[in-house]
């Protein structure tokens, strides 16, 4: 095996890792993930990611990058081909990249969303320290959901999303997510400007597909500037529409909220042509699953999320 730092590699030389990878993604997950590997090689061959990348006999067997974020990394996408699953590759490029970024000044904490196509990361995370959630990937087929959307509490105002929403919303997902599961495995959860960068990541860059602002809705008392609940939608293939993020205040949490702020999400995306909705939940976020499943969403595939703190 050879291990190459990414800023030596030309991202052509990764085409047929990329061409593979991006039609596991379509064909599980109904996702089209070219227009993500689109930024990745840019910023390869700007010789601006680091990372590594493996190669057997010359051809590519395995890669990983990572992006450093004040005092937080992240693994941003590690894919091994399932070809090289049973080899050394997965360890070899997980401990390259959890190594350089320990290694890096100030980096005291590091985070990992690792969806495998054949290849498990689990072990070798474990090995360098990594804490592991399980977290599953569900899909809707649309036309199996009759229901319009109902509407929301008295006193309360269903709206579409604007951008003047940000910093409310913002706000919501830190109160949100307080001491919940998902803020230990996306610390930006825990403050309002952690959520604010998540929002703007979600709603600006393509890195979770195309938003759709027509199928994305907030909640909120009808005299109160503050928001109590949002669902947040994207583009990421023909017809199908992923939930980014859906949360409701604490206080609110039982009274349908969650549900009528899906159905919303269904109505308006039936309405756009869509046949399918995905999103992603953390397993032992048990009250959620069940919602989903409650719903009619269907577990596509489970995946892993990874803490290391220093």
């Amino acid at each position: 095996m050879k291990i190459l730092d990414l800023r030596q590699v030309a991202s052509r030389r990764l085409d047929p890792l990329f061409e593979e990878e991006a039609q596991y993604w379509l064909d599980e997950l109904l996702w089209d993930y070219r227009l993500s590997q689109q930024l990745i090689r840019k910023f390869i061959d700007a010789k601006s990611l680091g990372g590594y990348a493996t190669f057997e006999d010359e051809q590519p067997s395995g890669y990983g990058f990572y992006i450093n974020e004040e005092q937080k990394g992240l693994i941003g996408g590690l894919y091994v081909s399932p070809k090289h699953a049973g080899t050394e590759t997965p360890a070899v490029l997980v401990q390259e990249l959890a190594g350089t970024m320990r290694a890096t000044p100030r980096i005291h904490r590091i985070e990992a969303q690792l969806i495998s196509f054949g290849a498990s990361y689990d072990a070798a995370l474990q090995a360098e320290g990594f804490r592991l959630h399980q977290r599953n990937f569900m899909l809707l087929r649309l036309a199996d959901v009759p229901l319009a959307a109902a509407p929301v509490s008295a006193g309360l105002r269903l709206e579409r999303w604007d951008d003047r929403y940000f910093e409310a919303c913002a706000r919501l997902i830190q109160l949100a997510y307080a001491n919940h599961v998902d803020s230990e495995i996306n610390d930006q959860y825990r403050t309002e400007a952690g959520a604010l960068r998540f929002l703007k990541n979600i709603i600006i860059l393509p890195g979770c597909g195309r938003f759709v602002p027509e199928a994305s809705f907030v909640v909120r008392p009808q005299t109160e500037p503050y928001l109590v609940g949002a669902v947040l939608n994207s583009n990421v293939s023909a017809g199908v529409a992923h939930t980014t993020q859906i949360c409701v205040m604490p206080g609110y949490q039982r009274n349908k909220l969650g549900l009528r702020l899906l159905a919303a999400s269904v109505q308006a995306l039936k309405s756009l042509h869509y046949h399918a909705l995905s999103l992603s939940v953390t397993a032992t976020n048990t009250r959620a699953v069940q919602l989903y499943d409650r719903f009619g969403f269907k577990l596509l595939k489970t995946f892993t999320a990874a803490v290391w703190q220093e």
